[in-house]
């Protein structure tokens, strides 16, 4: 895999908006912190753009894309939130200048559909971790930043742990190596039957998901077994999983009941709990990075070399 080059400080940041929009004092706000954190600030035209619920014409938000790789004066990339549109412009993006200037691309949610396309078709390693219009808008807090920064600004072994007071659990015991992959839980779905669809072969599958009722992670994550990836992945890190709770007086299943109906007769190594997703505090994962997983001692580390 192909390892960006380390952001420091001083460093130009580009952010763009591949998905959905936000105000612009939010945008302003980004900026702002980003600069706080000291990187100098690069603003992509899909920041400032809105076409219904898409942060501008598929064909500019791409254009942002595209540019911020091209640029050399650009030397990482965030987005400014997720929301719903990066899989409308998977076909618009030029893979080969992504591959051919690897940056530091960091985001989450909506984000997954450019993390698999980047990891699979540029070979190149991306963060899932917080986003500059969403996490950063009232500055981070420590554990966040701290995850966050040693990520894109060290190369090291990273044993990823929860923040203070939070565990992690073991679903199925057992050791697993591969390369970490995945992301939301709806978007690697949405890849399913496409020229991106996500390859879990002897991988570590990664999966996150915020305010889907249990039946709906019920039905994802059955796609996922039907569609091969859940036998195919070596071990399983299961992340944050924010308001995905049954209705008022639904019947229903309890997500751990899901996660024990589909999951556990693989017999896969798989961890719980991690806070990773639609939360915070929240840990920066470098997917695309060989990654060992100890389910009997909820350990992760990742080569972030």
């Amino acid at each position: 895999m192909i390892r960006p080059r380390n952001i420091r400080t001083g460093d130009m940041i580009g952010v763009i908006a591949p998905g959905s929009p936000t105000t612009l004092n939010n945008v302003n706000m980004a900026k702002k912190h980003l600069e706080e954190l000291g990187f100098r600030v690069k603003m992509g035209d899909s920041c400032y753009s809105q076409n219904g619920y898409l942060a501008g014409e598929d064909k500019l938000r791409a254009k942002d894309i595209n540019n911020m790789f091209l640029d050399d004066n650009v030397k990482g990339i965030i987005c400014l939130r997720g929301g719903y549109g990066t899989t409308r412009i998977l076909d618009l993006i030029n893979y080969q200048w992504v591959k051919n200037h690897p940056k530091v691309f960091v985001g989450y949610s909506d984000i997954t559909a450019l993390h698999i396309a980047f990891n699979q078709l540029c070979n190149m390693v991306t963060y899932h971790g917080p986003m500059a219009g969403v996490d950063m808008l009232d500055g981070m807090d420590e554990f966040t930043k701290k995850s966050f920064l040693s990520c894109i600004g060290t190369k090291s072994n990273i044993n990823i742990g929860n923040p203070p007071g939070t565990a992690m659990k073991c679903m199925c015991s057992g050791t697993a190596k591969g390369k970490l992959t995945g992301g939301n839980l709806s978007l690697l779905v949405s890849t399913l039957g496409t020229p991106y669809e996500i390859d879990t072969k002897g991988k570590i599958l990664f999966i996150e998901e915020v305010g889907e009722r249990p039946y709906v992670i019920d039905r994802s994550l059955t796609q996922l077994k039907n569609a091969g990836k859940l036998r195919d992945a070596e071990g399983i890190v299961l992340g944050d999983f924010k308001d995905c709770i049954p209705l008022e007086d639904e019947v229903s299943q309890s997500l751990k009941e899901v996660f024990y109906d589909i999951i556990k007769p693989f017999k896969k190594p798989t961890i719980y709990n991690l806070k990773a997703g639609h939360c915070i505090p929240m840990v920066t994962l470098p997917l695309g990075s060989d990654t060992y997983l100890d389910a009997d001692k909820c350990q992760l580390i990742v080569d972030n070399n």
